[in-house]
């Protein structure tokens, strides 16, 4: 498996190669998959998006899956969030 360009991203910034601040500054430049579920009709539509099939590769999904995994503090998880909020309200994106 390839790693992703977020997944490296994360891995310096474990690793101490990269600040909090680069990562969060790398961010907010990149262009960023967008994961959109349709909006559920019913019920059993709203539980089948919970258990969806997997993370969309280059989109917010990596960063929630990291955070979930305790790569990722709080801290971390919340600066990240707000880059990422900052790039998809400043440029165009990716449909996935």
């Amino acid at each position: 498996m390839t790693e992703t360009e977020i997944a490296e991203l994360l891995a310096a910034l474990r690793a101490g190669r990269l600040s909090l601040d680069e990562v969060s500054e790398l961010f907010k430049r990149r262009s960023w998959v967008v994961a959109r579920r349709p909006i559920p009709r019913t019920y059993v539509e709203m539980a089948a998006q919970q258990d969806v099939d997997g993370d969309v590769a280059g989109s917010f999904d990596e960063i929630v899956a990291a955070y979930d995994r305790g790569e990722l503090t709080r801290a971390q998880y919340r600066t990240l969030a707000h880059a990422v909020a900052d790039a998809l309200n400043e440029g165009p994106t990716r449909d996935g």
